[in-house]
């Protein structure tokens, strides 16, 4: 790779501008196994490699942009989940994140259930093997052929919204000769410690139903008195990517105190209750996640306290994690095309893919890491802004970061921590052409979502 020279934007502490960064790391070739997929390391080249391939090769072989995600990290996190909630629990993996074919069988493979939010998920769980029992169905606007589809799969759950939804799908549950069973997603007002578009559990959002002025207790009264409907107990979800339980603290003494009130009044004691998903991952070196083993055992003496204090059975708990398993798995690997010093601000290193492979920072504000992953370098730090090749000032992947000073096009950088989300938000913005996911696993590589084609971009244009 060719090591062209170019003025270094600002490498000190005393002369960096305000922005989002910690200081300059101590070793740019240091790979932080917080942010990392299990298998990633540095062979004695400095070439960075996962699942025992090196990323040259991976760029050689399939290209970049690329997806490159650990199949035995997502594994090994699936099982970490199974085993810390055990036997007298249900984990639904939540699709949303990431899903595709593999993903439903290695799920199955380990034992998890599997959590869909639209027909095209669903569709995607049933042809890869799910069993249908094992979905659940959410969505706040799911459309009538939706619904009838699930049914007629035999969906394990389908967690209800809205009002509309109580009857919509007690009607197609019935003229199906079926009885479904359903969830009432509720709000309880419980506002996560996150940004605002993915906080979840306040009043005014559109998820759920909320709690507040009994509007959660009639719809399920309403639930109750339907022939085509079997109601199995409560569902909540307060936010992503939180990091503090006292949250789920808050929404799980509002929740059993429903369920006390439907005791009292219908002496029904639903037999479950769904405390969604949201616990963060690493992005960043700062961020500190929990354990699955942690977050199970609060979760569970959560529940059972509160449920010993209403005089209640302690229900089956659910729970979602789909963040949580698939975000740190997986990194997006790009090549430097442009590197622009801008003196006195930062460098700015444009690459050949962009907010249409991410758009999380472009949306959510959100923060990610970087490294140089093709070589080691002694070269001094310098303050840099990843960016895209779109035609938006937006188009930012990684606002502020320290890389090497010599960094230069022809190198490889990697993004950690995409597993989630950027994959399933991906888009053809200036008609780029969406990255393909690689499976890495025991010195193997295979395509588990291709890259799309021009020929696919041009299919759909009829005009």
């Amino acid at each position: 790779m060719s090591r062209s020279a170019h003025p270094a934007g600002p490498r000190h502490a005393d002369v960096l501008p305000e922005g989002h960064y910690s200081a300059p790391p101590t070793d740019l070739n240091d790979l932080d196994p917080k942010v990392w997929a299990q298998t990633v390391s540095r062979d004695t080249d400095g070439v960075v490699t996962v699942g025992g391939i090196d990323v040259k090769r991976i760029a050689e072989e399939f290209g970049t942009p690329a997806y490159v995600l650990d199949e035995a990290d997502f594994r090994a996190r699936a099982r970490a989940w199974r085993s810390a909630f055990g036997a007298d629990a249900d984990v639904f993996y939540a699709g949303k994140a990431f899903l595709s074919r593999a993903v439903v069988r290695w799920l199955h493979e380990e034992g998890l259930n599997l959590d869909v939010c639209s027909g095209g998920e669903l569709v995607t769980a049933l042809s890869a093997g799910m069993p249908a029992d094992r979905i659940a169905f959410h969505g706040n606007n799911k459309s009538a052929e939706e619904i009838r589809r699930a049914v007629e799969a035999g969906v394990g759950r389908i967690v209800l919204d809205s009002f509309q939804e109580i009857v919509r799908v007690a009607h197609i549950a019935k003229e199906l000769g079926r009885r479904q069973r359903v969830q009432i997603r509720i709000t309880v007002g419980v506002e996560a410690h996150t940004h605002e578009f993915i906080a979840t559990a306040h009043e005014d959002q559109k998820f759920g139903i909320p709690l507040a002025g009994g509007q959660a207790a009639e719809a399920v009264r309403r639930a109750l008195q339907l022939d085509g409907l079997e109601l199995i107990g409560i569902h909540s979800h307060i936010g992503s990517q939180i990091f503090d339980m006292s949250g789920f603290e808050v929404a799980a003494h509002r929740v059993v105190g429903l369920l006390k009130d439907i005791r009292d009044e219908h002496g029904v004691e639903l037999p479950e209750i769904d405390l969604g998903g949201g616990l963060g991952i690493a992005y960043t070196s700062d961020d500190d996640p929990r354990e699955p083993h942690e977050i199970a055992k609060a979760l569970t003496e959560i529940v059972t306290r509160e449920c010993e204090g209403a005089r209640l059975r302690t229900p089956r708990i659910s729970v979602e994690p789909g963040r949580a398993i698939v975000g740190p798995t997986a990194f997006t690997l790009y090549e430097v095309g442009t590197v622009k010093p801008l003196d006195g601000l930062r460098t700015y290193v444009s690459v050949d893919g962009g907010m249409s492979d991410n758009i999380r920072t472009a949306l959510y504000d959100a923060e990610y890491s970087v490294a140089l992953v093709s070589r080691t370098t002694d070269a001094e730090p310098m303050l840099a802004r990843v960016v895209g090749k779109h035609c938006e000032s937006g188009d930012i992947v990684v606002k502020d970061a320290f890389l090497p000073s010599d960094l230069a096009p022809g190198d490889l950088i990697a993004v950690p921590a995409t597993g989630a989300y950027c994959r399933s938000m991906a888009s053809n913005y200036n008609h780029v052409l969406r990255p393909p996911v690689v499976a890495v696993n025991d010195g193997e590589a295979r395509v588990i979502v291709r890259r799309e084609t021009e020929e696919d971009l041009l299919r759909l244009d009829v005009g």
